[in-house]
């Protein structure tokens, strides 16, 4: 019955609908693997429940966002972050007409690479590790080859395209590493920034490390004056920015951004939580215990590699490979317990 009704071929051509620009899952560039259509669900829908319904999605919930072992149940994890990145993701998709469902993808995606202990995990694997480690690269090595014990989760191109190239330089929040191959990747991309400077800040301010009152006049009298209002003015702004107008007749290559005024104003916020909440948070007991367990977890497992579980060794890579796969993957509570446990100490350090 469902073959009959061709629910997925509907859906594709709703799609025919959108921006010329947006990206269409019947063209889709493909999969590492071919497979059959699925009956009901786009390529791209397909995609999302994949995602979602996969072991590193669900590990999210337990890895930090910036502040370590927080003792209050509101402070941002790597989960809330990623469902909230994929909320305005997909707002400002729906308003700009490209594809929803792949920037929805995209969005809950993006992050599955994460370390344990938020960015601190990620500085410590990538100061110990020879080749390097990126979080946006972690990311798509889960979903092509961690997951389901080696399989992975065989995406369709454009996500994979999306999840590896969010991240942003240190430089500028509009600044970025390289391009996206579809706007619904940039618009993921510039998403993710609307989303962590907002909730870092709030985060701060419940941590009592920062007040309201604390933020430029000037910032909030470009942005406004608390999270909603920020977040409102910021997708106003890119979604009013990134409008195709035609000129002359003709429709000019796109591209997701802010106005000068707002982009200014959220570097400033950015860089005001560089300042006054990561770099302070960086000096903190709790960081430097998180850095203690990465490290000695490191270098335990490299010369225990027989210890590693046996999921790591199905694609037969080296032994330093496989470890910083083992820990990238971690919760923040599993490698604590972990350390405790190899280490017979209740304090690692």
């Amino acid at each position: 019955m469902i073959e009959q009704l061709k629910i997925r071929e509907m859906a594709e051509e709703k799609e025919e609908s959108l921006s010329p620009h947006a990206a269409r899952s019947r063209v889709s560039r493909g999969r590492l693997r071919q497979e059959e259509p699925d009956p009901i669900r786009t390529a791209f829908q397909r995609d999302r429940d994949r995602i979602i319904h996969c072991l590193a999605f669900r590990r999210l919930k337990h890895k930090t966002q910036v502040f370590i072992a927080p003792r209050l149940d509101h402070y941002v994890t790597r989960l809330t972050h990623t469902l909230e990145v994929a909320q305005i993701a997909r707002t400002i998709a729906r308003a700009l007409n490209l594809n929803e469902d792949l920037t929805e993808a995209i969005a809950l995606g993006h992050d599955l690479g994460h370390t344990p202990f938020g960015h601190v995990g990620e500085q410590e694997l990538n100061s110990l590790y020879q080749d390097g480690f990126r979080h946006n690269e972690q990311s798509l090595r889960v979903v092509d080859y961690l997951e389901k014990r080696g399989q992975g989760l065989n995406l369709s191109w454009e996500v994979r395209d999306g999840i590896l190239s969010h991240s942003k330089s240190t430089s500028g929040v509009l600044e970025v590493w390289g391009k996206v191959g579809t706007l619904e990747g940039e618009v993921t991309r510039i998403s993710d920034i609307v989303a962590y400077v907002n909730h870092d800040i709030d985060d701060a301010i419940r941590a009592e490390i920062i007040t309201e009152d604390d933020l430029s006049p000037q910032v909030s009298a470009a942005l406004g004056h608390n999270r909603s209002q920020r977040i409102n003015t910021m997708v106003c702004d890119i979604i009013q920015c990134s409008w195709p107008v035609r000129s002359a007749g003709v429709l000019p290559e796109p591209a997701i951004s802010m106005s000068p005024l707002i982009t200014s104003a959220t570097e400033q916020l950015r860089q005001f939580l560089f300042d006054r909440v990561y770099n302070v948070q960086s000096a903190e007991k709790d960081t430097g215990r998180a850095r203690r367990i990465v490290r000695r977890l490191y270098r335990y497992f490299l010369n225990h590699a027989d210890e590693l579980p046996v999921e790591f060794g199905y694609r037969g890579d080296g032994v330093e490979r496989r470890v910083v796969d083992y820990i990238a993957g971690m919760t923040d509570q599993f490698a604590t317990d972990l350390a405790r446990k190899l280490f017979h100490t209740r304090k690692t350090g």
